[in-house]
């Protein structure tokens, strides 16, 4: 926790990833393998009770146990040491049962994709919501007529509907690698001490286990880290989808531009000498996110070549970085659902900045419609030489290519915003056709 911890995270997530919740899920999991064991008979019915009972946060002391984690190298130890103690004081018979046959890994391993399966559902009514917002934004700009740019330079026109379709699709994209996922990522790590399970990790125990905990049985996986990796990445994918859209967003809100707006809000975007400053505040933090998350996915990649069964330090490694990550992922997609809901769009000023450059940006139209008689290249030169006399006469292309190609009917048409948009209107209804 820091002092921008609120700024970069979603507030919705703060309990999520609290201390007494990661302890928690650690003792769900110490609870469903008792249970499993009993299951299938490898311990009295009465002790899993008891032990399930006693796996209750309330009682272990959370600062004793971070204390102690440095002491052991990770929660699992002095979390079953007072666990143990707290069932032996209850039933010494029972205490003899506790964490039976299994290691640290799996739990911690298996608790942490239980906070990831719960993150995942969060994610994704987050991205149903903002998929709906992109569509609604998509539908109300179908035809609203703005300048297309390349390398930061004004190109031709094209629709802001187009422009949000594309983002939409990035989001939808997201969507699908979640849903592909899931199969490989939310299962059980239980295997014993190196992966071979033994006389208290049985097939059958494994089984159950899973069953307990909703999550898919699975061969032990302690040292292949490729599903937690592989769901790093889509977060990190996510991340810059969502870096994307604030990009585009902060630039259009550009003074010279003034094209679309983040919502306004009393106090937000405001200057501590500026007055007049309207910033891209939201923006900032979401390309903030974005910039940090390539690392973290790093960090998880670069931990994946981990030695033998059980890693010195790579596993150690995803603890802090896989939280940190979920995070400021989940930070970025609740400031974007508040972006895109209340995103103000000015179409006036879009029309008018299709026009400061004197006609140039309808040039390639221009030398499509002359390329039928000139032929392409020599259409493309005579454009260019009109460009260039349009700049050093300071005079509208329109009537430059008018005294350099007289011949040329309706050259109104050629000039019109609505001519020179392309498949825009077409294409981001054949989009939005694919999310009614």
């Amino acid at each position: 926790m820091s002092l921008y911890t609120e700024t970069f995270y979603a507030n919705e997530l703060t309990e999520l990833f609290s201390d007494r919740e990661s302890v928690t899920k650690l003792l769900n999991v110490e609870a469903a393998l008792a249970q499993a064991q009993a299951e299938v008979g490898l311990i009295p019915s009465t002790a899993s009770k008891i032990i399930s009972e006693c796996c209750m946060v309330d009682a272990i002391d959370i600062n004793a146990l971070k204390s102690d984690i440095v002491l052991g190298g990770n929660v699992a130890i002095p979390l079953v040491k007072q666990l143990t103690k707290a069932i032996k004081n209850r039933d010494f018979e029972a205490s003899k049962y506790v964490h039976l046959g299994a290691t640290s890994q799996d739990i911690i391993d298996t608790a942490t994709i239980l906070t990831i399966k719960e993150y995942v559902v969060w994610l994704e009514g987050k991205l149903e919501v903002l998929k709906h917002a992109l569509v609604q934004l998509t539908k109300d700009h179908v035809h609203t007529i703005m300048m297309g740019r390349t390398l930061l330079q004004q190109a031709k026109p094209m629709t802001f509907g187009l422009k949000s379709a594309g983002w939409l699709e990035g989001i939808s994209r997201t969507r699908t690698r979640l849903n592909e996922l899931k199969s490989r990522l939310f299962c059980i790590q239980l295997g014993g001490a190196v992966g071979s399970g033994n006389a208290n990790i049985t097939t059958e125990v494994q089984m159950a286990f899973a069953k307990n905990l909703d999550l898919n049985a699975s061969f032990p996986w302690q040292s292949q880290r490729d599903s937690l990796a592989e769901f790093a990445s889509v977060l990190g994918v996510l991340s810059g989808s969502l870096g994307k859209i604030a990009k585009d967003v902060s630039l259009l809100m550009q003074t010279e531009v003034a094209e679309v707006f983040e919502g306004a809000e009393e106090g937000k975007g405001g200057s501590s000498t500026m007055p007049h400053k309207r910033n891209p505040v939201g923006c900032a933090l979401i390309l903030s996110n974005a910039t940090r998350t390539p690392g973290l996915v790093a960090t998880m990649l670069t931990a994946m070549p981990q030695e033998h069964e059980r890693s010195a330090g790579l596993w150690h490694a995803e603890w802090e970085t896989l939280t940190q990550l979920m995070n400021l992922t989940g930070g970025s997609l609740e400031k974007s659902v508040d972006l895109i809901t209340n995103l103000e769009v000015n179409k006036d000023r879009m029309l008018q900045n299709i026009e400061i450059t004197n006609g140039l940006i309808y040039a390639e139209k221009v030398s499509l419609y002359l390329s039928k008689s000139l032929g392409k290249m020599q259409a493309h030169e005579s454009v260019k030489k009109a460009c260039t006399l349009a700049l050093q006469q300071q005079k509208h292309l329109k009537e430059v290519v008018q005294e350099m190609h007289p011949q040329i009917e309706s050259i109104e048409d050629l000039f019109k915003p609505d001519n020179a948009i392309g498949n825009s209107v077409v294409w981001t209804e054949n989009i939005l056709k694919k999310y009614s």
